[in-house]
């Protein structure tokens, strides 16, 4: 039998990545000094997309019939009293879906209906690898279309900069559930080894109390299991925290302002921790 495996995680401290920020300089500049031979490296997917810019303004989207009758009656009603008890979300959670933002939900379910289709939309978060915490007013982040390039290309930028050679790996807070050697992942295009199940995944696996871990997008120089990048990138999640919240209504309750009324300026008062170095120990 192969021996446990731990693992000590360190978050890196980083500045609010807003479009244009140059995280691969930033990444390379962190981790020269501290990383070994071996070491994961662990971003994440959303502060990488708005880095980039591949994020969409929400406010501009025109709510279709289809998309006010997901935020009015499937949300509210189908989520609210059918699913999200079925899938044991918290009373908190299931109080929030039930009063379901009409306006601003509506143009969110829009920008998903666009980005990844009717099937993605009927999700209660995350739809489709569109994410709004931690960005400030309508804007979302969208899923990365490039993210083995990314982390390809950052891997190597460590690899010449440090002379050490560690695995790279862009991760989303969105749980894979796992069944013995089964990965159930709701993100569309999912990693190889992971199966993809859209909603039911979330519903299978929530609601049987399946292994629930932060799911990989993406992994450069990676040789070991899937089973433990899944592991990793749980580590990295749980130490990196919340941001601003766990979700929309935890970061607008903590700044004291609408659901689309947080600010580029609010999130850059607040620490945030995009990078995680990940080293596993016997």
């Amino acid at each position: 039998m192969a021996p446990r495996r731990r693992y000590r995680a360190r978050r890196l401290r980083s500045p609010y990545w807003r479009p244009g920020f140059d995280y691969v300089d930033f990444i390379v500049s962190k981790v020269k000094k501290v990383v070994e031979n071996g070491d994961v490296l662990v971003i994440s997917e959303k502060a990488i997309s708005t880095a980039s810019g591949n994020i969409i303004d929400e406010s501009f989207f025109k709510p279709s019939l289809t998309a006010r009758f997901l935020a009015r009656f499937w949300m509210r009603v189908v989520w609210g009293y059918l699913l999200a008890p079925l899938c044991r979300l918290k009373p908190e959670t299931v109080a929030r879906l039930r009063d379901y933002p009409v306006e601003e939900g509506a143009r969110h379910k829009e920008a998903a209906l666009r980005v990844s289709g009717l099937l993605q939309a009927l999700r209660a978060f995350s739809e489709g690898g569109l994410d709004v915490v931690n960005l400030p007013y309508s804007y979302a982040a969208l899923p990365l279309r490039d993210a083995s390039k990314i982390a390809d290309h950052i891997r190597r930028r460590i690899l010449k900069e440090t002379g050490r050679s560690v695995a790279v790996v862009i991760s989303d807070s969105d749980k894979t559930f796992s069944i013995g050697p089964i990965h159930l992942c709701s993100r569309p295009n999912p990693m190889k080894g992971l199966v993809g199940l859209g909603l039911l995944a979330y519903i299978i696996g929530a609601s049987l109390r399946f292994k629930a871990r932060a799911t990989p997008v993406a992994a450069s120089g990676w040789t070991g299991s899937m089973d433990e990048l899944l592991d990793i990138c749980e580590v990295a999640d749980r130490v990196r925290g919340y941001g601003a919240g766990r979700n929309i209504w935890e970061a607008a309750r903590r700044f004291g302002v609408g659901l689309t009324s947080i600010s580029w300026e609010l999130l850059g008062r607040i620490p945030h921790y995009p990078v995680v170095l990940v080293r596993r120990v016997r």
